[in-house]
């Protein structure tokens, strides 16, 4: 499960990978629970026929998904990942994932701990070709007495049988990864029918990302 990830922090870098142009401001580049991040959305307005109004839109809100019926915003320390074998059923989820509201988390990198020479060793992922990546994700709006408040959430697959991410987290644990979007399908994300989502849950090939450790540690990370 994902909870650390490094944000873009260049605007032009931003705008040419994601065609949008990023909020104003941007929000921290590392990324925690509980942190403001941005995030891309269908435009709030892209369905009333205004040919003025973009398709999509970059806006800021909380990494870690607040449901509209929470009563405050500490539960985004604890739904910043949705599992995809469960996310229509969980109440913290379902709600954004019957309604389309998905979400694509931009990202230079996220961080994982392999456990491999028995200890926890945070390991950088990114994409090998260096462009940045584009995380799939829900979002939701949360109603407080002082505003609206929009929060995401990354979704996660399996990924006991991935060649690279099979060697994260410790040895019992389940192996699991966050979905990356090709960017030929980040329009299709964004736009397809409910009863399509499913088919965006696929592991990213190995052999386009890359794994660096901050120190030596025993085996491959390809």
């Amino acid at each position: 499960m994902c909870s650390h990830y490094q944000g873009i922090k260049e605007q032009d870098r931003y705008r040419r990978h994601f065609g949008v142009t990023p909020p104003p401001e941007p929000g921290k580049q590392d990324l925690w629970p509980g942190y403001l991040g941005s995030f891309i959305r269908k435009h709030s307005q892209a369905d009333v026929g205004d040919d003025a109004v973009p398709p999509i839109e970059a806006v800021n809100g909380l990494f870690g998904l607040v449901p509209h019926w929470s009563t405050d915003t500490k539960i985004s320390k604890h739904t910043y990942n949705a599992r995809s074998e469960t996310v229509a059923e969980k109440p913290s989820f379902r709600d954004a994932w019957k309604s389309a509201q998905r979400c694509i988390i931009p990202a230079e990198a996220f961080f994982e701990p392999d456990w491999r020479s028995g200890k926890a060793v945070p390991t950088r992922i990114a994409r090998a070709d260096g462009a940045p990546m584009g995380i799939a994700g829900l979002w939701s709006c949360w109603k407080s007495p002082k505003g609206d408040v929009l929060s995401y959430t990354m979704l996660t697959i399996n990924a006991d049988d991935h060649a690279l991410m099979n060697h994260f987290h410790k040895p019992t644990d389940e192996k699991r990864m966050v979905v990356i979007v090709p960017p030929e399908q980040y329009q299709d994300w964004l736009t397809a029918p409910v009863d399509r989502s499913m088919e965006f849950m696929r592991p990213y090939p190995a052999s386009t990302l890359q794994a660096t450790a901050p120190e030596p540690i025993q085996g491959s990370l390809l």
